[in-house]
C-alpha cells in the first residue's frame, strides 16, 4: 500500500489503514519499528480477521516527524495518554484492538491500564520492568549499530535512523531508568490481554507476561513459544493464529445472545 501521513499534535505519522470490518485491530510497533518493520504482519492480521487494520509510526520512526524534543524517560506513559489518543481520535477508531510489540506491548498495557476503552490487547513480548539481561543486550545492539551494519539496515526503514536509535536506546541506558516499573499499574486493565512471549527472548524473560496474567484485573490468556523476541516474525503462523483466535473469542463476548426458541 502506499505510504499514507496524518497530521496530528506534535507532526506528521505515517500510517497505513488496511480496511474491514468491525472494530479496528491497531498495532503499536517495537523501540527500533516502524510501519515497514511489521514486514507485513498487519496485512496477514487483517486477512485473518476480517476487521479494519491499522498501523502507524511513531514520531522519530519510518516516515514520521521527528520528535520535538528527546525522548522523556517516561515517553511510553506520553505514547499511550498523548500520542495515541490523538491518532485513533483522527482515524475515527472507537475501542479498538491494540497489538503491541515490545515497547509497543508497554504502551498497550498502559493505554489498557489508563481506562481507554478497548475491545482487548495482544502485547508480543511487553516490557513491564527492567532486566539486567535484557539492559546487556542493548547495549550489545548499541554496538551494533555504531560499528556494525544495523545502522544501514535500519536506514533503509528510517528517515534518520541515528535519532531513533540514539532516542531509544538513550532511554533504555540511562541509569534513571533502572527503576522503570509498570507492574503496580497493570491492575487497571481490564479488558481482556492475550500475552505472547518467545522463551529465548534476549531482552526479556517470562516473568513480564506472568506479571501481566497476575496483576491485571481482566482476563489474561499466556502463550509462550520457542523464539525470540519477535514472535509474530520467527513464529508468523502461530502468532497470526493465535491473534485470530483471541480477536474471534472477543466478538463473541460483545455479541447479544440469541433468543432461545
Amino acid at each position: 500500500m502506499p505510504v499514507q501521513f496524518l497530521d496530528v499534535a506534535g507532526g506528521r505519522v505515517e500510517y497505513e489503514d488496511v480496511p474491514g470490518s468491525g472494530p479496528a485491530i491497531v498495532l503499536l510497533h517495537e523501540g527500533l519499528g516502524s510501519v515497514g518493520l511489521w514486514r507485513g504482519f498487519h496485512h496477514d492480521v487483517a486477512a485473518a480477521t476480517g476487521r479494519r487494520t491499522v498501523v502507524f509510526s511513531r514520531f522519530g520512526h519510518g516516515r514520521s516527524s521527528p520528535p520535538a524534543r528527546r525522548r522523556p524517560l517516561d515517553f511510553m506513559h506520553s505514547e499511550a495518554g498523548d500520542v495515541l489518543p490523538a491518532v485513533l481520535d483522527a482515524l475515527d477508531v472507537d475501542s479498538p484492538v491494540l497489538v503491541g510489540h515490545s515497547d509497543g506491548g508497554s504502551i498497550a498495557l498502559l493505554a489498557a491500564a489508563s481506562g481507554m476503552p478497548l475491545a482487548g490487547a495482544v502485547v508480543l513480548a511487553p516490557h513491564v520492568f527492567v532486566e539486567d539481561g535484557g539492559l546487556t543486550n542493548i547495549v550489545a545492539t548499541r554496538a551494533a549499530f555504531d560499528e556494525g551494519d544495523l545502522r544501514a539496515r535500519m536506514s533503509r526503514h528510517h528517515d534518520d535512523p541515528d535519532v531513533m536509535f540514539g532516542n531509544w536506546a538513550g532511554v533504555w541506558l540511562d541509569p534513571a531508568f533502572r527503576s522503570w516499573d509498570i507492574t503496580a499499574e497493570l491492575a487497571g486493565i481490564t479488558c481482556p490481554v492475550l500475552a505472547v512471549q518467545g522463551t529465548a527472548d534476549p531482552y526479556g524473560t517470562v516473568a513480564h507476561v506472568e506479571a501481566v496474567r497476575d496483576r491485571s484485573s481482566g482476563p489474561v490468556e499466556l502463550l509462550l513459544l520457542d523464539c525470540g523476541h519477535s514472535p509474530h516474525l520467527e513464529r508468523r503462523p502461530e502468532t497470526l493464529a493465535a491473534v485470530t483466535a483471541f480477536v474471534a473469542r472477543l466478538s463473541e463476548l460483545s455479541s447479544p445472545p440469541t433468543a432461545s426458541a
